[in-house]
């Protein structure tokens, strides 16, 4: 029988000629790639473990699994080069061979930049090591296949007719014997067999997420010599261009969350408690849906999501930029994944790629995409494909249309644009394509522990971010016809090339701190929308010290009103209205004591007021010490305070925008990590490690250019931002 032993504790690390001793799972850029500079280590870095013969499990024959290395790993045995994998996210097999009585391992682990491997190019941090755990395989000669693209060579595909579910069952094994499986209490003999259950339990997204199990042992003369296992669902789906997701015959509107996999110091070295928590918090929040961006994530949270309900989109980090050389990856990524996760009942599409236009596109980008989409078909006829699509990506690319169902990333309201204008754009992509299933895979602002009374776009406050999701959740719930929505993002995430917010190399767009240790006002504005149970919020509790005289007290309830007492006394019943935020105005005088009263919960904040703004609460700029409010804003003339798209509109301000472009060029063209190691310099304009062109240009017309300068990480001067304003100044506005 197959014995299986987790060898994680006591590897040697070697970086850089320096040797320490630490158990897995473990990534070198836990500190560097979370610190900003966009400077973190990229580079090979070898694992060595020492394992005597009796350290091995029982068996004839012997793999070697990894869960998952970023990005390549060249695995070697007793000084013999066995493998080189090349791909982060999906776990991958070698077999062993000559085992001595001392034997040595070695995994050389490179998450160096190149054209071949995926992803190179993307908003969030490349950790660079075993991250996940590694297992020794014990077998006899007949085993199930253990060579099948790191799969479990059991795959489950359940169809349901009338009250009827048939559940076929495939099985791959390598040598001889007899195969018996067992579903639901029933055995059949045969690599490729069908049973048939009557009036199924069905697995209903998180209403009821049962789940049923298919085991297959492989028998040799009466004796089990191998044995796999599998939990399965039996449910049925469809994607309506019109009504959304329907599961198992029923509307099931998919709202939800994007993740990625990281935590404070230890990156994406995540055990299985950090996984639990992440899913805890999604489903408090009330979420049915997923995606598991933008690549293949552990195994344990995908069984996570099997068990609690969600429904997953699934994808493979093929994101941001074309590689002619990365294309077989594209493929071999898109093959294990899809190999690796066939019988979770939570996934319902694979994603063949996210913004991948965002450096262009063209007929390489659409062939790639024909290609990855006849290979998921090909390898899964029962789910359908999708892409998320960058913004500035017009609706009528022919790479748009190439997969069953899609979604845009749009960030109106943050990244250029106002807030409103979700609803209105997917209007006009669902008039043009009435059958093309259309949903949000990314929508969502960044904010920090800075706070004000008069949220504007991009002041990165937890105020500005529950007034965007207030809007952004209204227009969602006026548009039943999206079959999906993902917000970007859970969780706030590591992306060292980031300079934002007053906190370098995050990106928090989460609507749960990197810590996972506050829920941000936001988190509840979804949870008052979503959750069944009963929920009441009062926002802005951090923001106690205020000046105004009368005062918005926002909260957030599920419930159908809600009182507000202001030290004791009523200030006022809201009835529940379409959507579940309740405002309220109140005097803002000395010390008071906000209670709000629903039903039979209560929720209490405080404030107090002040005669001067508490400067704790505004975000600290990096470089440029400079007061956004004190800059000149002459009535019918320009300012830093205007879009680039409406400068750029007049004459004037073309030239403006041209003499404002060699101030910032000039500021760029030195902009340099820090020094950490022997980097080059890097050349041209950036954001976030993205080069800038047209396209990200295109999306930069709907910045201000304080939004522009703010967003590029201090790398200005208070004197060059006052040279741009001093030059706008002299530009009249159109009439």
């Amino acid at each position: 029988m197959r014995e299986t032993k987790n060898i994680n504790s006591q590897w040697d690390f070697i970086k850089q000629s320096e040797c320490v001793t630490l158990d897995l799972p473990h990534t070198w850029n836990g500190k560097d790639g979370q610190d900003g500079g966009n400077d973190y280590f990229r580079g090979t870095c070898t694992y060595e473990k020492t394992l005597k013969r009796e350290d091995f499990p029982s068996g004839e024959e012997f793999y070697l699994q990894f869960d998952g290395v970023n990005s390549s790993a060249t695995v070697y045995f007793n000084g013999e080069k066995l493998t080189t994998h090349h791909g982060g996210y999906s776990a991958f097999r070698v077999k062993l061979e000559n085992i001595k009585d001392e034997n040595k391992i070695k995994v050389e682990v490179d998450n160096s930049p190149n054209d071949f491997v995926y992803p190179q190019q993307a908003d969030f941090t490349f950790y660079g090591g075993i991250y996940r755990s590694v297992t020794l395989i014990g077998v006899s000669h007949n085993h199930f296949s253990l060579d099948r693209f790191g799969s479990n060579a059991i795959a489950v595909t359940p169809d349901i007719k009338g009250n009827i579910a048939s559940v076929n069952v495939k099985t791959f094994t390598q040598g001889l014997g007899e195969i018996h499986v067992f579903v639901d209490g029933k055995e059949l003999v045969g690599s490729d067999v069908t049973f048939e259950i009557e009036s199924p339990h069905l697995w209903n997204g998180t209403k009821d997420p049962f789940l049923y199990t298919a085991t297959a042992q492989l028998v040799v003369d009466g004796v089990v010599e191998d044995e796999v296992s599998t939990k399965f669902g039996i449910r049925s789906f469809k994607i309506d261009a019109e009504k959304g997701f329907i599961l198992n015959g029923e509307v099931y509107p998919l709202r939800g969350v994007s993740r990625h996999q990281d935590r404070p110091e230890i990156g994406n070295a995540l055990s299985y408690e950090h996984h639990k928590e992440d899913m805890d918090l999604i489903c408090e929040m009330g979420a049915n849906t997923i995606r598991l961006a933008h690549y293949q994530h552990a195994q344990e949270f995908y069984d996570l999501c099997d068990e609690r309900g969600l429904v997953v989109w699934a994808e493979i980090p093929y994101i941001s930029k074309h590689l002619e050389n990365g294309v077989e990856n594209t493929k071999t990524q898109m093959t294990e994944l899809i190999y690796q996760n066939y019988n979770h009942p939570s996934i319902v599409v694979w994603g063949l790629s996210n913004e991948i236009t965002m450096a262009g596109s063209g007929k390489s980008v659409a062939d790639n995409h024909r290609m990855l989409n006849s290979l998921a078909h090909s390898l899964d006829s029962t789910r359908p494909t999708t892409v998320a699509v960058v913004t500035m990506c017009p609706i009528d690319d022919e790479y748009v249309h190439i997969s069953d169902v899609v979604s845009y990333n749009h960030y109106f309201g943050w990244y250029g644009g106002k807030v409103d204008m979700y609803g209105p754009w997917f209007d006009k992509f669902h008039k043009k394509y009435p059958n093309k299933p259309i949903g949000i895979s990314e929508y969502g602002c960044e904010a920090l522990n800075w706070h004000t009374s008069n949220p504007e776009q991009g002041d990165y406050t937890e105020e500005y971010q529950a007034y965007y999701h207030e809007e952004v959740i209204k227009q969602i719930i006026d548009r039943p016809y999206l079959w999906a929505t993902h917000v970007w993002n859970m969780f706030d995430f590591a992306a060292d090339a980031r300079a934002e917010g007053g906190e370098n190399g995050m990106n928090h767009k989460g609507l749960v701190t990197f810590d996972r240790k506050y829920k941000k006002d936001s988190f509840y504005a979804y949870k008052a929308w979503l959750s069944n149970e009963p929920v009441l919020h009062i926002c802005s509790k951090r923001y106690v010290d205020r000046v105004e005289d009368k005062t918005s007290i926002t909260v957030y309830s599920n419930l159908d009103e809600v009182e507000l007492f202001v030290n004791g006394e009523s200030v006022g019943i809201k009835k529940k209205g379409k959507y579940p935020f309740f405002k309220f105005e109140i005097a803002n005088v000395g010390e008071s004591v906000i209670l709000a009263k629903a039903g039979e919960l209560t929720d209490e904040s405080h404030i107090r007021k002040v005669d001067k703004f508490n400067e704790a609460y505004r975000m600290k700029e990096e470089g440029a010490v400079i007061n956004w409010f004190e800059i000149e804003t002459p009535t019918g003339y320009y300012s830093v305070n205007d879009t680039i798209g409406d400068i750029m509109s007049t004459l004037g301000g073309k030239i403006a925008m041209l003499r404002i472009g060699k101030i910032m060029l000039g500021a760029l063209k030195d902009d340099k990590p820090k020094e950490k190691g022997d980097k080059k310099k890097k050349k041209g304009a950036s954001f976030a490690g993205f080069s800038f062109n047209t396209g990200m240009l295109k999306l930069a017309y709907g910045f201000t250019v304080k939004r522009a300068v703010s967003m590029m990480g201090g790398k200005f001067t208070k004197e060059e931002i006052l040279r741009m304003n001093a030059i706008l100044n002299k530009v009249k506005k159109k009439k």
